[in-house]
């Protein structure tokens, strides 16, 4: 098919490694299906990480360490080996970076139980609103009224935003498929073992901080577009330099904050994990409580961030190629 074949060389020219192509395809096949329902890449990882853990776990920083650089380097090593057999086959690399792609954004789905937290607080139903919290933040559900958890969903959608979809658009566009898989292993490791658990709190010093690397410069540039999307970019910017740095997280400050000034509403307080009550700052104290209705807002604007990375990423690695013919 001579045509195809023309229409693919002008693709493989333009973008070598197909990333704008497999990106775009990969954010569609999410926002029309969602995670994937069997067999989630990510929950493989998990489970895999989880059988290292078993065999290296000590309560030493050194021995999570290792478990760190096995999971997350075995993980890189594979997407690398992935992306280099299939590096002179614009189609299949296409195809790769959009699998990778759908499996390791979670946009839609976090949009959608969102939602389904948001419709069950407005019909009142504060039972099924706590049953379905946990799919989405770690917080102890029953200490919560309704109020707070439409705080904690508006929280875990900021970011969710960056942790799911722009950290790893970010490093996509920085290191291809490597760096999409990677950004994700390191994401869940942190998740896993990055808490300050009594078994985890030496143990999981290696990813928590690994992750903190990872995701500030996706948590920046979440905050960025988070101001530019939203509907009130002075008080963004505002909230942003006002309080993100009182948040213990150097990553979700930023983002959180940026939130909540868009937003026009009030984030942060008393929450609890696991048992353990913590007194977080408020962001964008000027800022009013949220209501059930800014769920809604929230996943909205959570999307135009997603939307505008993707042009922010392809943007970028357009202008990185045409920096790399003019000095070649």
């Amino acid at each position: 098919m001579p045509g195809r074949s023309r229409s693919l060389s002008r693709a493989s020219r333009l973008f070598p490694d197909g990333f704008a192509y497999g990106a775009a395809a990969g954010l569609a096949v999410d926002l029309l299906v969602g995670d994937p329902r069997r067999g989630h890449p990510v929950a493989v990882f998990g489970r895999a990480a989880a059988a290292v853990e078993q065999r290296l776990h000590h309560d030493h920083r050194g021995w999570g360490a290792l478990h760190t650089a096995v999971c997350a380097g075995s993980t890189v090593a594979l997407g690398a080996l992935a992306a280099r057999a299939v590096r002179n086959r614009p189609a299949a690399a296409v195809a790769l970076t959009a699998a990778s792609v759908w499996a390791v954004v979670g946009g839609t789905t976090l949009g959608r139980e969102a939602r389904a937290i948001g419709g069950a607080l407005a019909a009142g139903d504060l039972e099924v609103a706590r049953e379905r919290l946990p799919h989405l933040c770690g917080r102890d559900p029953q200490s919560l009224d309704g109020p707070a958890m439409a705080r904690a969903v508006v929280e875990s959608v900021a970011e969710n935003t960056s942790d799911a979809v722009v950290g790893a658009l970010f490093w996509g566009a920085v290191a291809g498929v490597p760096g999409l898989v990677g950004f994700r292993a390191v994401n869940t490791l942190d998740a896993m073992v990055g808490h300050r658990s009594p078994r985890h709190r030496r143990f999981g010093w290696a990813s928590a901080r690994l992750d903190d690397v990872a995701g500030w410069p996706g948590a920046r540039l979440t905050a960025v577009l988070a101001t530019v999307a939203g509907g009130n970019p002075r008080g963004a910017v505002r909230a942003w330099r006002a309080d993100a740095a009182k948040h213990p997280s150097p990553n979700a400050g930023p983002v959180e904050a940026s939130f909540a000034g868009a937003l026009g509403v009030r984030l942060g307080g008393t929450l609890s994990y696991g048992g353990r009550v913590e007194h977080r700052p408020v962001l964008n104290g000027e800022g009013r409580p949220v209501e059930v209705a800014d769920i809604d807002r929230a996943v909205r604007l959570s999307r135009r961030v997603t939307g505008l990375t993707l042009a922010a990423c392809v943007g970028g690695r357009l202008l990185g190629y045409a920096l790399k013919r003019r000095n070649a």
